[in-house]
């Protein structure tokens, strides 16, 4: 065992921390009751959080490729306390706006920095060929984490709806107290660099032209994600207009979370048993059936069809971010995973906003309804296009 075998434990627990996101079930009904924010600038707001990100996606993993994912993850936390202790003041739609966009370059830094120092310590102990099951476990960390913040999230924010604020700063101070006790992995930075802006452009050529099953596979993780992500900023006013207690909204964003993380956990033993081309179209029918309970069946238990979102959210991180780090050299890993981030964050910059104004005018039920048919049109194409790649990655971007 070497010196290096702890960071696993603590990246376990950073995971654990950095998720446990007491406001997350809460938070549109904060934005709704407590600032006035309509559903159009909520997903507003998202996209603006995800632009936020997106400015710093590719620049922070370049960064934590050269100084260190260790700093990275210090900036990250640093910030993230900041955004949620500003929080804590917000009264408008600009306060939340600075809050949230402190959040989000928190999270560009987060990005890919986590991953990246998860598989170089694996690699340190020759044992890299783990590294989708210990994904899974840092994934199921990270979701019980959300999960555990939100049990009793409705019942804090009944009583003082500024609870979940105050607490989240405090578990920002940890998650940064073990992020300061990481070791840094040696790897191999032996590529020489005549300028940064060429080296980057470089980078980000191989991901997107030269690299086929690099890019498809990005492509359609993009969409997989997207697929669950939408229900997130909209399962809460799902609920509300459909009679759900606001008791029910804490246990009903645990549940989700755990559903997210078991799923996370079991990822690499389903994908060894039914391999990339059934795990696609497993997850393809997952959002379809999701989907369709939440646009056609609704009612109070309607919201039980976003676990299957949850569930595909689980199984297809691992599962993605395996295919994606055995196509990344190791000087430039944390930089190709924050390009994937950035896929998926442009995304949602295009289309969140479309989606809020869409719930606005037809109601979120009838938004669900429209989407099962975006999805039934956009996955299958993308999905032929990931299985038709798949096996012929092309020789990893050179070291020198």
């Amino acid at each position: 065992m070497t010196n290096f075998h702890a960071n696993i434990r603590k990246l376990y627990a950073f995971a654990f921390l950095q998720r446990t996101l007491f406001p997350m079930a809460i938070i549109t009904l904060f934005w709704k009751d407590q600032i006035g924010l309509s559903l159009t600038q909520i997903l507003l707001l998202q996209s603006i959080f995800s632009a936020a990100s997106v400015l710093l996606e590719y620049p922070s993993g370049y960064i934590s490729d050269r100084l260190g994912y260790r700093t990275a993850l210090t900036i990250a936390t640093v910030l993230g306390t900041a955004g949620w202790g500003f929080y804590t003041l917000a009264t408008t739609f600009n306060d939340v706006l600075f809050a949230e966009i402190l959040l989000g370059i928190s999270l560009s830094f987060i990005s890919g920095s986590d991953s990246a120092l998860l598989f170089e310590t694996l690699r340190e102990e020759k044992a890299e060929g783990l590294y989708a099951r210990y994904e899974g476990r840092m994934n199921g960390f990270s979701q019980s984490g959300e999960a555990i913040g939100a049990l009793f999230a409705g019942l804090m924010y009944a009583s003082a709806p500024l609870l979940p604020f105050f607490l989240q700063v405090i578990i920002w101070l940890l998650a940064f107290s073990v992020v300061r006790t990481i070791k840094e992995p040696p790897r191999d930075t032996s590529i020489k660099i005549h300028s940064h802006l060429a080296e980057a452009l470089r980078i980000t050529r191989y991901v997107f032209l030269e690299n086929r099953k690099l890019r498809a596979t990005i492509l359609l993780n993009t969409f997989l994600g997207i697929a669950s992500f939408y229900p997130v900023w909209l399962i809460q006013p799902y609920m509300q207009q459909h009679g759900v207690p606001l008791g029910w909204f804490g246990p009903v964003w645990t549940g989700a979370n755990l559903t997210v993380a078991i799923f996370a956990l079991s990822s690499h033993r389903v994908h060894s048993h039914l391999g990339d081309r059934k795990m696609i179209l497993l997850f393809i029918g997952m959002i379809l059936a999701g989907y369709f309970g939440l646009g056609l069946v609704g009612g109070v238990g309607g919201f039980l069809f976003y676990y299957l979102l949850t569930s595909m959210r689980g199984m297809r991180g691992p599962m993605f971010l395996n295919h994606t780090q055995l196509e990344s050299p190791s000087a430039n890993r944390a930089s190709i995973l924050s390009l994937q981030s950035l896929a998926f964050r442009v995304t949602f910059i295009v289309t969140g906003p479309l989606v809020g104004l869409l719930a606005d005018k037809m109601g979120v039920q009838q938004a669900f309804h429209l989407l099962l048919y975006a999805f039934l049109i956009i996955l299958p194409p993308l999905a032929w296009l990931f299985l038709r790649n798949l096996g012929q990655g092309e020789k990893a971007v050179s070291e020198g």
